[in-house]
């Protein structure tokens, strides 16, 4: 026990540092390109329709980047929540005794219609 206990701690820590390296990386990314972009504006001096275009991709830039990672982010931790959610629901069923879980199968299964596509059913 206290080693799943060492190993979720571990887990938790490495989430935690991808977390904060992950967006370190996008404000360190969205700050350089705006550093760009104030940069551009400056030399440019006064093209109108130029700097329109440098600030309209500058902030194209940003948010592309900036949802990119959110998004990326959600999806992460909802694959993860599932996968611990599989995990505890496999694990719940083999601490019960094993004689009455095989019996109890058995009859569910020839009672109950299977949810597994014909094709990967075995035969």
């Amino acid at each position: 026990m206290s080693e799943d206990q060492d190993r979720a701690g571990e887990d938790i820590q490495l989430e935690k540092a991808r977390a904060r390296y992950g967006l370190l990386a996008v404000v360190v990314s969205n700050l350089a390109i705006a550093g760009v972009a104030a940069f551009g504006v400056w030399r440019l001096g006064g093209d109108r329709s130029v700097i329109v275009g440098v600030l309209t991709a500058a902030f194209t830039a940003v948010s592309s980047m900036t949802t990119a990672y959110l998004g990326i982010k959600a999806v992460s931790n909802t694959a993860k929540s599932i996968a611990s959610a599989a995990a505890a629901t496999h694990q719940a069923p083999a601490a019960t005794h094993p004689a009455t879980t095989s019996a109890t199968s058995a009859a569910s299964a020839a009672s109950a219609p299977s949810t597994t596509p014909p094709a990967q059913r075995s035969q």
